[in-house]
């Protein structure tokens, strides 16, 4: 584990969480503490703040006005993409798969995850900052938030090795089926760019996934952050009826690595930055 990378990651997750519950309780338009507040509320640094305020003005949720301090950003528009039976399956992913891990803890689920993961915000998760990688190259850095009721002993080595819920399935009886998954272009941070090995303010993809099991009950609340100048996107558009057609072999669905979905499972895509399943 990067010891240099471990607190931080934690540090400006959380941060990140705070403000934005800030952004959720408010309306287009309204003012949020500044900075300096912001850190003497939260405990955090004043670099480990502006680190996780810079990833939200990045994707639209915040404004900077200067000379007059940090506004939520103006209401998004959104259009779903979705196939005629709502859903889309998910194939295998190119390229050798592998994780690192930066965080690996048990803690409160806080107000915004709780909210997601329908579950009290004093209740534990386990929470997970991994980076991934592809043929030993950095692709993304997630970090994952799964109840940690459903799994007990949960270990590193199943974090690092192996299909996560293929590990859920197996060794916590946890089956997972569907996923709810946002998708926005952002940048990366200074600390992001070092972790990922590209130059800060680099174009990147966000995404956040809500995953749920065959009951209907949600799993793990996931964001991750993909890089722009090695990820993209292909999406298969039906314009009328057509013949049955085999899935193309080597592409994967968006933000979920090999593996992590059986081909087939279904999982509906939106392109909101807010993953409705869960609020």
């Amino acid at each position: 584990m990067d010891a240099d990378s471990s607190g931080t990651v934690l540090k400006r997750e959380r941060a990140r969480d705070a403000v934005l519950e800030l952004i959720e309780s408010r309306r287009p338009g309204d003012a949020i503490p500044s900075e300096r507040a912001l850190c003497a509320t939260l405990g955090v640094s004043r670099p480990t703040l502006r680190a996780a305020i810079d990833e939200l003005v990045a994707v639209g949720l915040l404004v900077r006005e200067h000379g007059r301090g940090m506004f939520v950003a103006p209401a998004k528009i959104t259009q779903e993409l979705v196939s005629a039976d709502l859903a889309l399956t998910v194939p295998q992913a190119a390229g050798a798969w592998s994780s690192r891990l930066l965080e690996f803890t048990t803690l409160q689920a806080g107000a915004r995850v709780g909210r997601k993961l329908r579950m009290s915000p004093a209740a534990e998760i386990v929470y997970v900052a991994r980076l991934r990688l592809v043929d030993g190259a950095p692709m993304a850095i997630e970090h994952l938030h799964i109840r940690a009721e459903l799994v007990p002993g949960l270990s590193a080595q199943e974090l690092e090795h192996g299909d996560l819920y293929e590990h859920l399935r197996e060794r916590h009886d946890v089956h997972v089926h569907e996923a709810v998954q946002a998708i926005e272009p952002t940048v990366v941070t200074r600390a992001e760019a070092r972790l990922l090995d590209v130059p800060e303010l680099s174009p990147a993809l966000l995404f956040e996934r809500l995953t749920s099991d065959t009951t209907g009950c949600p799993v793990e609340y996931v964001h991750s952050l993909y890089r722009g100048d090695r990820y993209r996107i292909v999406s298969r558009l039906a314009l009328g009826p057509a013949a049955a057609v085999e899935p193309v072999e080597g592409g994967h669905h968006p933000g979920i690595p090999p593996g992590d979905f059986a081909q087939g499972d279904p999982i509906t895509s939106s392109t909101r930055g807010d993953i409705q399943s869960g609020d």
